[in-house]
């Protein structure tokens, strides 16, 4: 397994559970020495960034990481998300990217996303092996 400095985890957040097996399985397969989280809403994504910075195997959540956010989900959304993230302290997301992975083809969707200091990318699903070796060197470090 590689590992990346400055890749301590990838978040993903989507609420399609088939979704979130196919991008573990491409994440698996680049054979990175990350850990992996899944978030099936923006507030079970803020819970893990906040709620005694713990992944689910009880490691102290790391600095530096990748999000992987969907817009269209129950109970807390993409944009409702970035809105909470963005009053997050600063250390706790400085060495977080943010990266919107979406079927959403609507030009306006992907304008508003670029528009927001905090997304890094938008990326169109599905995640493949190319997408996500250009988001690590490209878009985190």
């Amino acid at each position: 397994m590689r590992k990346i400095n400055g890749l301590d985890f990838i978040l993903l957040v989507d609420d399609d559970d088939a979704t979130n097996y196919l991008n573990q399985r491409v994440i698996r397969k680049a054979d990175i020495n990350t850990t992996v989280e899944v978030a099936v809403n923006g507030r079970e994504a803020l819970e893990f960034l906040t709620n005694s910075g713990k992944f689910t195997n009880n490691q102290t959540l790391p600095q530096a990481g990748l999000i992987f956010l969907d817009i269209n989900m129950p109970g807390m959304n993409g944009w409702e998300f970035l809105e909470a993230y963005k009053k997050l302290p600063e250390d706790q997301t400085r060495k977080i990217k943010v990266l919107m992975l979406t079927t959403s083809i609507n030009p306006d969707e992907e304008k508003r996303a670029i528009d927001i200091p905090e997304v890094k990318g938008f990326i169109h699903k599905p995640l493949t092996a190319e997408k996500l070796e250009r988001a690590i060197n490209v878009y985190v470090f």
